[in-house]
This record gives structure tokens, C-alpha cells and sequence, in this order.
């Protein structure tokens, strides 16, 4: 008689400070565009299961909105966000850039939720810095290596450090069945994956102040074999934000709209109707109403 494969499964919280390339790694592993990517800080805001096979075992890795000091209401959502991830996990992924001095990873440590979970150290962004640095970061972490189950350099842009990660995480992980169908690539719906490549969009397309104070929901899908046909508002709290993000004679929001249906055309692999509308609601990010009406549930 055949024995029986023994499998494992679990979750992984990926945590680390904002802009440490948590979504880029993310969606480097699961081989999708699923997670969302910014230059700005503070871009992910929930938590967002994204599945991973590998080999006998299936990785739930959780990617997390950066570990940041709270400010204002969002902020202490999303901050909240990451610490849960963290206590509810059977394994933690701490991201440092290389290039970061080890003041994140000192602060994280330092966290409750750190004590009692074991946790890998990713160093992203080697390609950034010349070997010789990387080799003296690595020196650097030796001082806590009693905290950490393995440190594993890693690069996307030049493939480096994906088989040993995965190896690694898997030996962490508690013998289980699967826990979702293999075919699953995150526990997300598709109005959550619309919307965040929406969200995206604006990030890409705008400035600074726009994007943190502006989300996005999904009004209605209209589903058939060849078009799906999506209407989206785009918030915000002020109405100069609102004039900024449709531009002169409607230009900018054309933009916005054009990346993001682009993007999910990507995703879905069908033609997309995109029908964007900007409406202000003042001081939504900062009331606990409308964070629990943006799903923010504080």
C-alpha cells in the first residue's frame, strides 16, 4: 500500500514596516497580481489571505498593512490589523529591506505578539546593495539569531531566495489537511480584489495627500461570458480632492480609470467596462461609522 503524503498547512503573517515590499513579494510567490503594490507607504490597509502551494504543504500568507505608530482612527485600524494577523498565526515573516538599519526589527521584537510565535527574517531589496553590505547585515542580525528561525536574503527582480523561503516556511508549518481548495489563490472576493486594483490606480495616478485620504467601493457587477461590466465610487473627503482627482475636463480620473480596468482585464482575463464616479464625504477615515461602512471594522 501507498503511504500517505503527509501534508501541512497554516498561516504566515507577512509583517514589516511600510514599503518593505511585502505585496511585491507576495504576488512574486503566489505567481499573480493579487496584493497591492505602491511606492507609498501605507498603501495596504487590511489584511488579505493569499493562498501558496508548495510542494506537500499550503501556505496562507497574510499580508498585512505596515507596522507604523498610530495616528489617527485608520491608522489605529490598520495598525490593529497587523498585530491580529500576527497573534493569529502559526508563523510570522518579519521583512526588512537590506538597506534598513535593524531599528524596525528591534521595535518588532519588542511587540507582545513577537514572543510567542516563531519568525523568519527576510531581507528584500538585495539588489539594491553591494554583497559586501549584505554580508555585514547578516553579521549585524547574528546578534538576535536566539529570536529567529532563519534569515534568507531575497531579491524578485532577480529571482533569488523563492525555493529556500518556501522550503523553510513549510518545515514550520503544524501537519494538517488543506484547509482551502488547491485551486484557490486567496480567500478574497472579487469585489475586494476590484477594488484594491482600483485603489491601486489612484496611488499610481495621483499625489500624495489624494490617495490617503480616498478609498473606493464597488456599487454593482454585471457579469457575462465576454464583459463584465463594473460601477465603482471613488471617496473622498474634501471637494478639492474630488477636483484634483477628476482633472481638467475629466482627464486625470480618465487615466485613473484606464490603469485600473487595464489591470483587471489582467486579473480576470475578460473585457472590462470601467464606469468611475468621484463623490466627498467629509472626514470619513477619521469617524468611526464610515470606517465601519468602508469595512474598516474598528
Amino acid at each position: 500500500m501507498d503511504k500517505k503524503i503527509e501534508t501541512k498547512a497554516g498561516f504566515v503573517a507577512v509583517v514589516g514596516r511600510p514599503n518593505a515590499g511585502k505585496s511585491t513579494l507576495l504576488n512574486y510567490l503566489v505567481g499573480e497580481k493579487l496584493a497591492m503594490v505602491s511606492k507609498k507607504a501605507q498603501a495596504t490597509r487590511k489584511r488579505m489571505n493569499i493562498i501558496v502551494m508548495h510542494k506537500n504543504a499550503q501556505i496562507i500568507f497574510v499580508d498585512t498593512p505596515g507596522i507604523h505608530e498610530k495616528e489617527r482612527l485608520l491608522n489605529q485600524f490598520m495598525l490593529d490589523e497587523a498585530l491580529k494577523a500576527m497573534g493569529d498565526s502559526d508563523l510570522i515573516l518579519f521583512l526588512a529591506p537590506a538597506s534598513d538599519k535593524l531599528t524596525e526589527y528591534e521595535k518588532f521584537l519588542a511587540l507582545p505578539q513577537s514572543k510567542n510565535i516563531k519568525h523568519i527574517v527576510v531581507l528584500t531589496k538585495i539588489d539594491h546593495i553591494r554583497q559586501g553590505d549584505l554580508l555585514k547585515k547578516l553579521g549585524e542580525y547574528q546578534k538576535y539569531q536566539e529570536n529567529f528561525e532563519a534569515i534568507i536574503p531575497f531579491s524578485v527582480n532577480k529571482g533569488v531566495g523563492k525555493e529556500l523561503l518556501l522550503d523553510e516556511i513549510s518545515k514550520h508549518l503544524p501537519v494538517s489537511p488543506f484547509l482551502y481548495d488547491t485551486e484557490i489563490l486567496t480567500t478574497d472576493n472579487i469585489r475586494d480584489i476590484y477594488k484594491e486594483l482600483i485603489r491601486e490606480a489612484i496611488f499610481e495616478n495621483l499625489s500624495d495627500e489624494i490617495p490617503y485620504e480616498s478609498d473606493v467601493t464597488i456599487e454593482r457587477i454585471e457579469e457575462s461570458e465576454t464583459m463584465d461590466r463594473i460601477y465603482a465610487t471613488i471617496v473622498v473627503e474634501k471637494e478639492t480632492q474630488k477636483g484634483i482627482i477628476v482633472g481638467n475636463r475629466g482627464e486625470t480620473i480618465k487615466r485613473v480609470g484606464k490603469s485600473a480596468r487595464k489591470q483587471i482585464e489582467f486579473f480576470s482575463g475578460k473585457k472590462i467596462y470601467l464606469n468611475l464616479f468621484v463623490s466627498v464625504k467629509k472626514g470619513w477615515s477619521k469617524e468611526r461609522e464610515s470606517l465601519k461602512e468602508f469595512g474598516y471594522i474598528v
